[in-house]
């Protein structure tokens, strides 16, 4: 990200793909990378499922912009009462439980994707993008999934004041829940 101000904005679902290419080349630097280890196919394909992601209930979507070009992004949308099964979903509702789901997720805000390009780590901009994407959840009810092995990105939540629910979630990718600051579950 040059020299230019970076803003932080928020983007109406409709408005998202005048930025897919940028949001497409962040995604493939940032999920490429150890450890996700994604093809680089997988960037379009993210950027296929965020048209569809993009009508969802509470769909939010915050961009980082310098200019034209997109040096992050995050999306979250409001998770369903009828928790889903599909993806890691059910591993989710394996590991936590039915009355934990119901009273922590269904209802609350949930980040799906966080993107920051290298060139504009450490500035910051995770921050602005994920308070940005959060603000508007209920209550302060927001959460997220993410890889224990993920080390840079468990240390960014931490510092950001996410909340590790000390129960793991079933499978290879070592997925972990983390429970937004302000959620009522996360609190002392």
């Amino acid at each position: 990200m040059g020299g230019a101000l970076v803003r932080v904005q928020l983007v109406e679902g409709g408005r998202l793909p005048a930025y897919a290419e940028g949001i497409r080349r962040v995604y493939a630097e940032v999920f490429s990378a150890p450890p996700w280890h994604e093809e680089p196919a997988a960037a379009a394909l993210y950027v296929e499922r965020l048209a569809a992601d993009a009508v969802r209930p509470g769909f939010t979507a915050a961009l980082a912009t310098d200019g034209d070009t997109v040096g992050g992004f995050a999306t979250a949308w409001t998770t369903p009462d009828t928790f889903p099964s599909d993806r890691s979903y059910g591993h989710v509702a394996e590991a936590l439980g039915p009355d934990r789901v119901r009273d922590w997720l269904c209802g609350g805000l949930e980040v799906d994707e966080l993107a920051v390009a290298p060139e504009a780590r450490r500035t910051g901009l995770g921050a602005a993008l994920l308070s940005a994407a959060t603000e508007s959840a209920p209550d302060g009810r927001c959460w997220l999934l993410t890889s224990v092995h993920a080390g840079a990105t468990m240390r960014f939540y931490r510092r950001a004041g996410w909340h590790q629910v000390p129960v793991p979630v079933p499978g290879k990718a070592g997925l972990v829940v983390l429970l937004g600051p302000r959620h009522p579950a996360a609190r002392p």
